[in-house]
């Protein structure tokens, strides 16, 4: 059974695993800014370790993710489970994501008048190709769908509003990376090649080819870089909306879509789709 109402952290509920070593913990406490919001970063910290498969965690698993202390994640959990953040299984003796954690990002797409207007028109042409297309924005080191609309048949991949990609392998956040400024891609792509050193080795000349694909084509391509068997394109949006960078992809799988294909027939439709978009914007 879930409760909806705070669990009090007692021991039962502490990882087994022993502390994580003092000296790390400080090291992982300590931020150069002093207006930094320590007990808040940790708190969204621990929520963003619910991912597609988690649907409930234990504190012990938590302490695991997060390298926080177990009387910390403890503190934590409880006061989430009071704020409606997560809600306590007593069966399961784990936390789920609470409704408020949905909540909180409805504002934002609410607000987000393309995803409106855009719905139609990416409809239209999911259908017209038999794939998926999709309007996603960047979160840190990923891409996070906004809306999404797929074609009439079934396909393998299957993208929802909220779920997120990789950037450096995926045609949205190719083109992320190319329309950004130099400087902001700069240093997210620092911080690439900090987080995942050996997914940077792979593809880290896809930046190169991405700058010059939107400069010379108007859109990025992965041709089965991060889904085998899905190619893609991308386009961005040419001004920030709300200052963010907006960008719509198209996938198809790949045996309905070849190379050649790609570049004439989808990635000049999705070109379109956008400056479509971008005029019913005005």
């Amino acid at each position: 059974m879930t409760t909806l109402l705070p669990h009090t952290p007692d021991t039962a509920d502490a990882p087994d695993a022993p502390d994580v070593p003092h000296a790390r913990r400080k090291s992982r406490l300590r931020h150069p800014d002093p207006a930094f919001a320590t007990t808040l970063a940790h708190g969204l910290s621990l929520l963003q370790c619910f991912g597609v498969g988690d649907a409930a965690l234990s504190n012990k698993e938590l302490a695991e993710r997060t390298q926080l202390s177990k009387a910390t994640i403890s503190r934590l959990t409880y006061t989430l489970a009071a704020r409606g953040l997560l809600l306590y299984d007593t069966r399961l003796r784990r936390y789920r994501l609470g409704s408020t954690a949905l909540s909180l990002g409805y504002p934002l797409l609410a607000s987000l008048r393309v995803r409106q207007v855009a719905r139609p028109l990416m409809k239209a042409l999911a259908d017209r190709v038999g794939g998926s297309v999709s309007l996603g924005l960047r979160d840190r080191l990923r891409m996070v769908y906004v809306e999404t609309s797929r074609g009439h048949d079934a396909i393998a991949f299957r993208p929802d509003i909220g779920a997120s990609l990789p950037m450096l392998s995926s045609a949205m956040g190719r083109a992320w990376l190319a329309q950004a400024p130099a400087d902001v891609r700069a240093a997210v792509v620092d911080a690439l090649r900090e987080a995942d050193p050996d997914d940077w080795q792979r593809h880290a000349e896809a930046i190169a080819s991405a700058v010059h694909d939107l400069a010379a084509l108007g859109f990025t391509r992965s041709a089965g870089d991060w889904l085998r068997d899905v190619h893609a394109v991308a386009v961005p949006m040419r001004r920030a909306i709300d200052g963010e960078i907006l960008v719509f992809n198209c996938g198809v799988p790949i045996a309905r879509m070849s190379p050649r294909k790609l570049e004439c027939e989808m990635g000049p439709r999705l070109i379109a789709l956008v400056a479509d978009v971008e005029a019913l914007l005005t």
